[in-house]
């Protein structure tokens, strides 16, 4: 059966069962004041001053021009009303061809300079962006969809460059103008200039109707396209199940109502956008007809020249244009605001906490890793470990088992400081994690995950990932310990074979070979192993199983498994369930015990799940 967005059921962690991901996330896009935006984004503008100065320079060049066209258009028809002398006509004729192919000139200039400098600024927008996201806790891209965060990295930055430099330098060049405009009305009749500004009120009234209603349109708008985003990626991504399962019919559905609320909100902006025009345009029109109809009654009394009128006419115009300019742009502009603002969320977010100034690099460890009290939880109010303690000797290998979303993963993204601990201790060698400074204390372990994830890049690049010294002959040692040395060079091009992030070009199992040997050239002190083997057949599992037992000798180990015969030869078995530790004991201990281990054992010797079992 088919379920609306809103109720489709959470995905499953990223990194275990008791990730806190879901599927599809409902994101409240938080108003913000329009000053604060704009004077963040002008933030951006360092290091660009020049450019920009010589921007604004062409602009006030092109404004001027502007003011002075105009003014000779008059002079000309007073010229030749007057029937006199037309000795100056050539000149002022030759004047008029000057002001506006100057004018032409100088605008292109100017948008070049706006073009360069607005992608400039946000090529810097994108790098702060991403170098921002690298910063962010694990817990940030499990709360929200990767299109969701690859819109903002792409769509919304895009959107701001598109209007961001024009906005800035029409905003100059509306000022110059209209205040060059004005005081040239005034200079020349200032009873004329009362009738020019009629219009004026009409125009803030229209944008003020208009603005309540757009903003709230656009900012919905971005928003919907970044959930479209992540109904994309996580299709495409997932399409290999989508088939699988002949769903195809339920996400194109799914896909439906995310695209037809885009183009309903899409619609909404561009329509109530849409109105600015249009009005402006009679409003323009009704400013013409009064400029007219004043000025011939004036005119006619002695009051100004038909010179005067063709100016104030041509001022009229060029006193609405800006505004009409603005309001052209204001579609442009109010979504560059929303996709602004959806950029400094992200800005905004609090970053993973940085280290402490006590905080040491721990280069060696004896791998001695003790959990005190551990309690944890995704969510406050709903703890996934509750008070868990425990003692890992060095170079032990302790196994973790118990059913799906029991904590085991929880654990050991707690020693590694992807999360940090609820309440209790965590310590290696006796010293609480805290104290030691996240990077050195990550370069300890050696990570094979159930996921196995490669990098877009040639096979040699993704195995030296974690070791970028090694050898070519420590790296082909690594992948024959496991195997991988005789799919690889089988491939056309060996290790320089070039893959992608899905790598459909290997089986899932050689995909897990790969990250296996890149966790031995890794050298790891402490080894993370969750379900790594879980993807291979048995054969290939047998073969990885004797470099797992090679890599894992003098390395303390957690070994997260479902198959409890691959368990069998660790020192340590705990048992997990509901976030505590139900047994924990060696092998031979715990079968010893008429327990939750053995009875799982025995389960899965006759081929029951252990997902399937009561406790």
């Amino acid at each position: 059966m088919n379920k609306p967005l809103d109720k489709m059921p959470p995905a499953p962690g990223m990194r275990g069962g008791g990730g806190p991901s879901a599927r599809f996330m409902q994101q409240k896009v938080r108003p913000k004041e329009t000053r604060k935006t704009i004077s963040r984004l002008l933030k951006f503008f360092k290091g660009q001053t020049g450019l920009l100065a010589l921007a604004v320079g062409f602009v006030a060049i092109s404004a001027s021009v502007t003011l002075i066209g105009p003014y000779l258009i008059g002079k000309s028809i007073d010229l030749l009303n007057s029937n006199t002398d037309f000795s100056n006509l050539k000149l002022l004729l030759f004047g008029l061809i000057s002001v506006y192919l100057f004018d032409s000139v100088s605008n292109f200039s100017q948008g070049w300079i706006v073009a360069s400098v607005s992608q400039k600024i946000v090529k810097t927008m994108r790098e702060t962006l991403f170098v921002k996201l690298q910063k962010l806790e694990i817990s940030y891209f499990d709360r929200n969809p990767h299109g969701e965060v690859m819109s903002r990295l792409s769509n919304d930055t895009d959107n701001i460059a598109s209007v961001l430099g024009t906005a800035i330098t029409q905003l100059f060049s509306m000022s110059l103008v209209l205040s060059g405009t004005l005081v040239m009305m005034l200079i020349l009749s200032p009873i004329m200039t009362i009738f020019s500004l009629v219009s004026v009120p009409l125009f803030f009234i229209l944008t003020k109707t208009i603005t309540s209603r757009t903003r709230t349109f656009f900012r919905e708008q971005q928003k919907t396209l970044g959930q479209l985003n992540a109904h994309i990626e996580e299709s495409i991504t997932g399409m290999s199940i989508i088939k699988a399962y002949s769903h195809e019919k339920f996400v194109v559905s799914d896909f439906e109502k995310v695209n037809e609320r885009l183009r309903e909100v899409s619609t909404s902006a561009q329509i109530w956008s849409g109105y600015v025009m249009p009005i402006m345009n009679v409003i323009n029109n009704f400013s013409f007809g009064i400029v007219a109809g004043a000025g011939a009654i004036l005119s006619i009394k002695g009051y100004i020249s038909v010179g005067v009128i063709a100016t104030f006419i041509s001022y009229s115009r060029q006193f609405g244009r800006p505004l009409n300019d603005l309001a052209a742009t204001y579609n442009q502009f109010q979504s560059a605001l929303a996709s602004s603002e959806r950029v400094f969320d992200i800005i905004d977010e609090e970053p993973e906490p940085t280290d402490s100034k006590e905080a040491k690099v721990i280069m060696q460890t004896k791998g001695e890793v003790t959990f005190k009290n551990v309690s944890f939880g995704y969510k406050k109010d709903e703890l996934v470990l509750k008070n868990v303690s425990f003692y890992v000797p060095s170079g032990a290998t302790v196994a973790l088992v118990g059913p799906t979303g029991a904590g085991k993963t929880t654990i050991v993204n707690l020693v590694s400081r992807f999360y940090d601990v609820t309440s209790g201790e965590i310590e290696i060698d006796g010293i609480n994690i805290t104290n030691f400074t996240r990077s050195s204390l990550r370069q300890l372990f050696g990570m094979v995950l159930q996921d196995t994830y490669l990098f877009t890049g040639t096979i040699k690049e993704n195995l030296v990932y974690g070791n970028q010294e090694a050898t070519d002959e420590e790296m082909m040692n690594a992948t024959k310990a496991t195997g991988a040395h005789h799919f690889i060079s089988r491939l056309p091009k060996g290790y320089e074979t070039i893959l992608t992030e899905n790598s459909s070009s290997l089986s899932q199992g050689q995909r897990q070979l790969l990250a296996i040997s890149r966790a031995i050239l890794a050298n790891p002190q402490i080894l993370i192993l969750d379900e790594a083997t879980s993807s291979v057949d048995t054969r290939t599992e047998l073969r990885i199983q004797e470099a797992l037992v090679s890599l894992m000798n003098g390395r303390t180990s957690f070994v997260i498994a479902h198959r409890l015969s691959t368990v069998m030869n660790a020192d340590i078995i705990m048992v997990i369930d509901h976030g505590e530790i139900v047994e924990i004991g060696s092998p031979d201990e715990l079968l010893a015990k008429d327990g939750n281990f053995k009875r799982m054992f025995e389960m899965q010797m006759k081929g029951v799940s252990i997902d399937n079992k009561v406790l």
